[in-house]
């Protein structure tokens, strides 16, 4: 044991690995359990003869965050894992025919405009202008910790400069008039589990993260990444296991102490750093005796949690090189605000769909064998506090994505099918401990932003730390490294007191 101090850390998603990095760098002594088979929580790849499918995140914004990790043992990010360019960024379509590429060159997207509607080309600037005043001013703000109420009412007055009063959707638009456009500038609080009828517009602040840092991928896939931050940790003298689930925090005298595994053994240390579902933590790991009425009401009756996710992973005995699909393509069907409200308020699963296809062979053709492709096709779906009774509604639904991609994109699909397998939510509830089956834990709304979310140091123990998604500053990977860098100061500065 190191004579800083040792840290256990529940959980090895992105989150989980970057603060464990991070604290080993340190001179902690830095162990990692992880529930499943490999490392890399929803990051950990599917393999399937020659094919890796991405099993969650599939875009790297802020590569420099990653960069940091590295450079914080004296390494170079780009000699362990390359991040290749992805152009464009995203290639959007409706059941109109309209397409849309969104990518770095503004005279291209300008132009794509003008024959959309010709009437939006100054909304577009002005929104990107919105965007990049926007960022400016809530970049800062997700690098800090917001512990105390008194941290949440002094940014109050940038909230009101960021229009945190207006969602996403609405503050777009004011700005465009093309209802296909408006759904393009829009749809990105998806990738976060966020309604856009709901998030507020701080969120359009993506606009100008990815066309300051560019969108990325990294050569042979998401479990590369994973792979190099392994590595790494171990270098720092850092542990990692596998197959080792934490079922209870130990507490002694109001202080987190280690952790009880399902086996039985325990693991004692003198900080937890819990990379888990903050309603799991809460709800479950904590010992009867230290779940407060408070928490239990919030997570059980209170909080509002993201959709969940059906995903169907397939491969292809053929490139698709003639398709329009890019690497990253959003599929709206023919409703979008009724299909949000169905899924986000009504909870029911709607017959129709919007999606996001992954085509990573656009940009990395080494994840799949010669001559063939791969795809990760995902439909946002009630999470499962919704009535669905997903054992038979899964093989259908599965089927009705596969035939429009059919119709649409890839002509003689199932004849070229090598490789299908789908997920829906209860794989997030049964493989990655989430409440409900979410696909982002809690919503990125107001009353669950900042203050509002659950604290990078918990307020329940002592010694008790949250990294991911769902503690502050949110999901996606910018928030989940940013996360870990919060973490990771909080418990050096507790730990040298």
């Amino acid at each position: 044991m190191s004579a800083r101090g040792s840290v256990v850390v529940i959980g090895s998603g992105l989150g989980g690995l970057a603060v464990a990095v991070r604290l080993a760098a340190s001179g902690l002594s830095v162990l990692v359990l992880e529930k499943g088979a490999t490392p890399g929580g929803r990051a950990a790849p599917v393999v399937r003869g020659g094919f890796t499918f991405d099993a969650g995140p599939t875009v790297v914004t802020a590569p420099f965050l990653f960069d940091e990790l590295f450079e914080l043992a004296g390494r170079r990010r780009e000699e362990r894992v390359q991040f290749l360019p992805v152009r464009p960024f995203y290639r959007l379509f409706d059941v109109r025919g309209s397409r849309l590429d969104c990518g770095p060159d503004l005279d291209a997207l300008l132009e794509q405009i003008r024959q959309l509607n010709p009437a939006d080309r100054e909304g577009c600037l002005a929104l990107l202008d919105a965007s990049r005043a926007i960022f400016q001013r809530a970049w800062p703000l997700a690098q800090r910790p917001f512990l105390t109420l008194g941290d949440m009412v002094r940014i109050l007055p940038d909230l009101w400069r960021m229009k945190a009063y207006r969602t996403v959707y609405s503050y777009v638009s004011r700005l465009l008039r093309d209802d296909f456009l408006r759904r393009c500038f829009s749809f990105h609080p998806l990738f976060l589990g966020g309604n856009p009828l709901e998030v507020p517009a701080i969120y359009a602040l993506i606009h100008e993260l990815e066309r300051t840092w560019g969108v990325w991928y990294p050569r042979g896939g998401m479990g590369a990444l994973v792979h190099a931050l392994v590595q790494l940790l171990e270098e720092l003298g850092g542990r990692l296991q596998c197959g080792r689930e934490v079922v209870e925090i130990l507490v002694e005298r109001g202080r987190a102490v280690g952790v009880r595994l399902r086996d039985g053994s325990t693991v004692r240390a003198d900080a937890v750093v819990a990379d888990v579902d903050p309603a799991h933590l809460y709800l479950h790991l904590l010992p009867p005796d230290r779940r407060s009425w408070l928490n239990t009401l919030r997570f059980r009756h209170l909080a509002r949690y993201s959709m969940s996710l059906f995903i169907v992973y397939f491969a292809t005995d053929r490139t698709y090189a003639e398709s329009e699909l890019a690497h990253h393509n959003i599929v709206f069907g023919p409703r979008y605000q009724g299909l949000l409200r169905d899924i986000f308020r009504a909870r029911r699963l709607p017959e129709d769909f919007s999606l996001y296809v992954h085509m990573p062979t656009r940009t990395d053709p080494s994840v799949a064998p010669p001559g063939c492709a791969t795809f990760y096709v995902l439909a946002p779906v009630p999470n499962l506090a919704a009535p669905v009774d997903w054992e038979h509604v899964a093989p259908r639904y599965r089927e009705g994505l596969l035939r429009f991609l059919e119709e649409r994109f890839l002509p003689d699909l199932r004849r070229h099918l090598l490789f299908v397998h789908h997920v829906d939510p209860r794989h997030f509830a049964r493989a990655y401990n989430t409440h409900l089956g979410t696909g982002f834990t809690l919503q990125p709304v107001f009353t669950q932003s900042a203050w509002f979310r659950p604290h990078n140091r918990s307020g329940a123990l002592r010694g008790l730390y949250l990294v991911g998604a769902g503690t502050h500053p949110g999901p996606g990977l910018p928030g989940v490294l940013l996360s870990a860098r919060i973490t990771q100061a909080l418990v050096e500065e507790e730990l040298s007191r």
